[in-house]
């Protein structure tokens, strides 16, 4: 790949072409408001890297429940 070739990604928010390069500071996204967004995506679970499947059980721990029971 030469100095000359310019690489273009998708803003993973709003798909805007954004070119990678120092110039654009919030790349991969088009724009602070993109990269905001996209944290608070984050910050509120709706994205996570799955590792497997979690059960029910998976959720809870001992000391949780026993938490929960000392409470009540």
């Amino acid at each position: 790949m030469n100095k000359n070739t310019v690489t273009i990604v998708k803003c993973p928010t709003c798909q805007k072409n954004v070119e990678w390069s120092e110039k654009s500071f919030f790349r991969p996204f088009c724009s602070k408001r993109c990269q905001l967004i996209d944290l608070g995506d984050w910050a509120a679970e709706e994205h996570r890297i799955v590792d497997k499947e979690l059960s029910e059980q998976d959720l809870w721990s001992e000391d949780d429940l026993a938490d929960l029971v000392s409470k009540h």
